[in-house]
């Protein structure tokens, strides 16, 4: 896989399922990103058990935006936070999910090519307007370059979150920097992800999305 390949090919935006920008704000990171992108999230809904919750914008019909932080009317989880909120000083695109309807063969094909995603975990959350979403997805704390790699997610008979979310977005570019890009193009051709990642000092994930009003770049 080149180093070359285009960020903003169809067959790579056709994988994102949905990006995760993270903070230890969420209602700071709501408006911040309203003022930046022009469309207001909506609350997507808790994550029990779990000591987050999250809001969702659309990024196309099967594509959003996660804003994920702490939810403070949980009691405190126990361990870290999903996605490294805990000791976060900015909020930061940490991740990407990438879609799948088959979690046992990616896993598997991966695996065979000595990439290891980690195990199948569930998830729960419900809706403000009381409609449970469940799905399953590769272990998002198993993280893998830094977080260049992609999580997979299944959301199997669920409707996905980017038919309710707020509209007005869209993704038209990803892209990556790292310290040594080379080993993270070697983890992403493993599971067939074309990926554009370039040298940078610290790891990025780089989304270009199209708003209301302009291009803007968001990492």
């Amino acid at each position: 896989m080149s180093q070359n390949q285009s960020p903003n090919s169809d067959a790579l935006l056709k994988r994102v399922d949905h990006l995760v920008y993270a903070t230890a704000d969420l209602e700071a990171s709501v408006k911040d990103l309203e003022n930046r992108l022009g469309v207001r999230a909506v609350p997507g809904g808790q994550h029990p058990g779990r000591g987050t919750r999250n809001a969702l914008i659309g990024m196309g019909e099967r594509s959003y935006l996660e804003i994920i932080g702490p939810d403070l009317s949980q009691p405190r989880a126990s361990g870290a936070l999903w996605f490294g909120i805990d000791p976060m000083t900015r909020p930061r695109l940490v991740t990407w999910a990438a879609n799948t309807t088959s979690l046992d063969e990616v896993i598997a094909r991966a695996a065979g090519n000595g990439l290891h995603l980690g195990p199948v975990t569930a998830g729960q959350r419900t809706r403000s307007d009381g409609v449970t979403l469940s799905w399953e997805f590769t272990d998002p704390l198993t993280t893998i370059a830094d977080g260049l790699v992609p999580f997979f997610i299944d959301w199997g008979v669920s409707p996905h979150p980017a038919t309710t979310a707020p509209r007005g977005l869209r993704l038209i570019a990803l892209r990556g920097e790292h310290p040594q890009p080379g080993a993270v193009l070697d983890a992403l051709s493993r599971i067939d992800i074309r990926l554009k990642v370039d040298y940078g000092p610290t790891p990025s994930l780089i989304a270009t999305i199209e708003t209301p009003k302009n291009l803007v770049e968001l990492s």
